[in-house]
């Protein structure tokens, strides 16, 4: 008994001391405390919002009334090679939500058992769409320019070197060159790389001012990089002079008619909004956003996005991953379409040409799935069988 007591004491103070390593080296990358970190890192992708704090994205005060029919999904789909069940794709790809729009009417609908339609689900990269938007609102109200440079508005992160020369137009089309890799760790031991720190950080501009090294010149190379949308997204703030959040729904959440309100996770209370990822919100919602780029940026007879900035964002501009088409924060998978998608397989697909818009979240681990369930979103669209 005393040899146990021993040892468990040794062990305590073991852990003790790892924890305060951990919780110092935490402190000085600005990362959340260790069990935080770890939480983090072990969560299922739709339980993440939650583990990060966040500013709320106000909803309409009277919300869009959204119709709902009745249309049958496919009996089977293509998928990786094989035709199997629409419903054992769904269960595959461990979809959460699956919700299909046409002409602003909902004619699909589905939760897994453990979701409900008021259930805020993470986006990760859709958001950078939506950071696209506003900045696209800024730049037809002559607020800025796409040849603007990135330090015009931060001066103080100047380091004399490439850096100094990314503009607005190359971080929408991740041509800038910062040397922010998106490779994404796997569990909490890949917690040091640049993105994972982005993820995490509880200090965006910190992370920035320690993150500005050049991987190519700027303009000359694409690579996708999340780092590109978050600069944006620190332009956003600063020249609204309000939280990016705020922004957001004034300008298109609450003119859409979102019914419920969103969040936006951000590196602390008051701080900046982590405009690359973390936008939350309900499956309809995502549908409404969707529907405004499927309608060519109108709700009703409201124009809320430039005619300019619908051309800016239907027209590819680089091939990047899958050889897909991308531009000003958008993919283009075929010819016509425009995908937002973010990590772990959330879609938010829109054909203009049918005025069909597709929602699907998930809690997928594998990246592979992307361009197999992009090819399925495209036939639903086409109600191609």
């Amino acid at each position: 008994m005393k040899i146990l007591l021993r040892f468990s004491r040794i062990v305590a103070v073991s852990l003790i001391g790892i924890f305060l390593v951990g919780f110092s080296g935490l402190r000085v990358a600005h990362y959340p405390n260790p069990i935080a970190t770890a939480r983090l890192g072990l969560a299922a992708p739709s339980a993440t919002p939650k583990l990060l704090p966040a500013h709320l994205v106000a909803p309409a005060a009277t919300p869009t009334q959204l119709q709902v029919v009745q249309e049958e999904m496919p009996y089977g789909v293509l998928f990786n090679g094989r035709q199997i069940k629409f419903e054992k794709f769904l269960k595959q790809t461990k979809t959460n939500a699956l919700l299909v729009m046409r002409n602003g009417t909902i004619t699909y609908e589905w939760y897994n058992k453990k979701f409900t339609p008021e259930f805020q689900f993470p986006s990760y990269s859709v958001a950078k769409t939506l950071t696209s938007l506003m900045i696209g609102k800024l730049i037809s109200e002559g607020k800025i320019s796409e040849s603007d440079t990135f330090i015009k508005f931060f001066p103080e992160l100047s380091n004399g070197t490439s850096f100094d020369k990314v503009t607005i137009g190359q971080l929408l089309d991740m041509r800038s060159g910062v040397g922010v890799s998106d490779n994404y760790p796997t569990g909490p031991s890949g917690w040091g790389v640049a993105i994972a720190q982005m993820y995490a950080s509880t200090d965006i501009p910190w992370f920035m001012g320690n993150n500005r090294k050049m991987k190519f010149e700027p303009g000359t190379d694409a690579e996708y990089r999340s780092v590109d949308t978050q600069m944006l997204g620190m332009i956003i703030k600063k020249i609204t002079g309000v939280k990016v959040a705020d922004y957001f729904s004034t300008n298109f959440w609450q003119p859409i008619g979102a019914e419920s309100p969103a969040t936006w996770n951000v590196d602390r209370i008051g701080g900046q909004e982590k405009t690359f990822c973390c936008f939350n919100a309900t499956a309809r919602d995502y549908a409404r956003i969707g529907n405004l780029l499927a309608m060519g940026g109108f709700v009703g007879d409201k124009q809320l996005v430039s005619a300019s900035w619908i051309t800016r964002l239907s027209n590819p501009v680089e091939k990047l991953d899958h050889n897909w088409g991308y531009g000003a924060q958008i993919w283009h998978p075929y010819p016509g379409s425009l995908m937002m998608l973010g990590l772990h397989s959330q879609f938010v697909y829109v054909v203009p040409k049918t005025r069909t818009v597709i929602v699907k979240l998930s809690d997928s681990l594998v990246d592979a799935d992307e361009e197999p369930t992009a090819a399925i979103l495209e036939a639903l669209a086409y109600k191609i069988s």
